[in-house]
């Protein structure tokens, strides 16, 4: 194996595994009403002062407001992978998009598993671990990102759509725990486990993104002729040297 595909492969253990094992010792304590909890109630009472603007934060990561600025990446990623000629440019949008609808069925399941009760702002009922406005903001704007990232061509334009997710995510987060609406143990086990989901999502991209740089021979070319890249930042730049050129020649 290559030092770049080990350092891929540790960088991938490292972020699937830590979040794992720490949301796995996150649910046990739950289910065991372990001590993390006491901790948990302490740091709760010192967060929560129920407000308008926290639960306007919340809001956030509602599926009608996160959802629909998944789709709008999910579009552009489509458009800009089929207008540059991509094999295969439906990939990314639907892998992101099959993440999005499997959420549910991972966090339901939890949630009845564990019955965690809510803090005593909300009115007496269970199923609040792990967080779902915590999870669906994770998921539908860490993925608009990672849809995203491929086509931002300055570092500002990388940095806005790594920084805007976050900054959206931080912000639910913020709003769900000041509003009382969730523990915090149970916005930071959403939190981890979004990073294993994104991670995996990740590594399905940046397969398909490899798989397409390193192109496939056809009838045509042969297995000796160079292919064309499809990387879209790699064949804008192509397309650019072709076009002085051609001016230089004329």
């Amino acid at each position: 194996m290559s030092t770049p595909a080990r350092r891929l492969a540790l960088a991938a253990t490292l972020l699937t595994g830590l979040p794992a094992l720490l949301f796995a010792l996150l649910t046990w304590q739950v289910l065991a009403h372990g001590p993390l909890l006491t901790l948990d109630a302490r740091l709760s009472r010192d967060l929560v002062h129920p407000d308008r603007f926290s639960e306007r934060l919340s809001d956030l990561g509602d599926i009608p407001v996160a959802v629909p600025v998944l789709v709008l990446a999910l579009g552009y990623a489509a458009w800009r992978g089929r207008g540059v000629g991509m094999p295969r440019w439906w990939l990314p949008p639907a892998a992101a998009a099959l993440l999005m609808a499997v959420l549910p069925a991972i966090v339901v399941p939890l949630k009845l598993w564990t019955a965690r009760p809510g803090t005593p702002v909300v009115p007496p009922a269970t199923g609040y671990f792990p967080s779902g406005h915590t999870a669906t903001a994770a998921v539908a704007y860490g993925a608009s990102a990672l849809l995203l990232l491929p086509w931002c061509r300055t570092r500002a334009a990388r940095l806005a759509a790594v920084g805007v997710p976050a900054a959206l995510v931080l912000a639910v987060s913020y709003g769900l725990v000041r509003r009382g609406f969730h523990w915090p143990l149970d916005v930071l086990a959403s939190w981890c486990l979004g990073a294993v989901l994104l991670t995996c999502l990740s590594l399905v991209l940046s397969r398909s993104r490899s798989r397409r740089s390193a192109g496939t021979p056809s009838r045509r070319t042969g297995p000796s002729s160079p292919t064309r890249s499809s990387d879209p930042v790699a064949r804008a730049r192509s397309r650019g040297s072709d076009t002085s050129r051609s001016s230089s020649s004329s």
